[in-house]
């Protein structure tokens, strides 16, 4: 029998899937200093983001065929050095788009209407000033969205800020343009299409109200001091990406000068403890590392997880 480890778990709709197929899914978490020890005696290793899988592990695990991530990127698997193995590295990459697009719209809201700041002080601060400030937010419609990844999830953020009325400006290094469909009601008998075509980083930085990263983490920062004095004044900027995107010390300077307005991040330098001044700031809007964790993206990539298995192990 095919043995799988879901080792960050697996929604019951992915599992009752891969049991239906004759598979056998253990969801016992195993520590990462003990996987070598327990994951040779498994076929396939599902993880998230807390799992990691790198060459070390890989070795010690002459058996696996399948190393399965639950999630869009693969930081967390050395996927080249699997795959030059023999081992097949998948992850779900459309399943969670909508999830993560959306959480980018609640810190947007959050950040352009002041809301942040309000559910801080609305307890212990005096109403009357409070409300006199947060009614100096802005609204959304008429307003820039910089999309900087242009992929599934930079697609769907596209897709919610043409509803909302937003100019769209992507920059992709690959993707050079887009068919945005977009269906009234989910009806398939009612939409319309927005063709987009990529701009240039500098046009992304200089006339974006709003910018929000998609791209893959990387070993430098993507933005710091040097493209942030390229924005415009007030910017809100939004990371669901990776932490270590954007530098959070250069990050704070702007807060601090007014050149950034506000910041939406779920993501972190030093997760799962992010640095205090981040968490404290009154104009970032923080959640935790939940871009794709809501109830029906859980669901959707762990039926993605076992079609993708079940396609290659069945």
């Amino acid at each position: 029998m095919i043995k799988i480890l879901a080792n960050d778990g697996i929604h019951p709709d992915g599992k009752l899937l891969l049991e239906e197929a004759g598979f056998e899914v253990d969801t016992n978490k195993v520590p990462q200093e003990k996987l070598a020890e327990v994951l040779p005696g498994y076929d396939a290793i599902i993880v998230r983001s807390a799992t990691k899988v790198r060459q070390d592990l890989i070795d010690a695990c002459p058996n696996l065929k399948i190393i399965a991530r639950g999630g869009v990127g693969l930081d967390n698997v050395d996927h080249d050095y699997a795959r030059s193995k023999g081992i097949h590295v998948c992850n779900t990459p459309k399943a969670s788009s909508r999830a993560v697009a959306e959480l980018v719209f609640t810190h947007a809201f959050n950040l352009a209407r002041l809301i942040n700041q309000a559910n801080r002080e609305m307890v212990t601060g005096d109403f009357d000033k409070l409300k006199k400030r947060c009614s100096e937010g802005i609204q959304l419609r008429g307003r820039t969205l910089g999309v900087i990844g242009f992929g599934r999830i930079g697609q769907e953020v596209a897709r919610m800020g043409i509803g909302l009325g937003m100019n769209i400006l992507a920059t992709d290094l690959i993707v050079k343009e887009a068919n945005i469909e977009i269906k009234v009601f989910n009806s398939p008998d009612l939409s319309i299409n927005v063709h987009i075509e990529t701009s240039s980083w500098e046009e992304v930085l200089r006339k974006s109200d709003v910018i929000t990263m998609h791209v893959p983490g990387g070993k430098t920062a993507l933005i710091g001091t040097e493209e942030f004095a390229k924005m415009k004044d007030g910017v809100i900027i939004i990371n669901t990406a990776r932490g270590g995107t954007i530098d959070e010390d250069a990050l704070l300077a702007a807060l601090a000068s007014g050149k950034v307005g506000g910041a939406g991040l779920d993501v972190f330098v030093g997760e799962p403890t992010p640095r205090r001044e981040i968490l404290e700031h009154a104009r970032i809007s923080v959640s935790p590392h939940v871009g794709g964790s809501t109830k029906e993206a859980q669901s959707a990539i762990g039926m993605e997880l076992a079609e993708q298995i079940i396609e290659k192990l069945g």
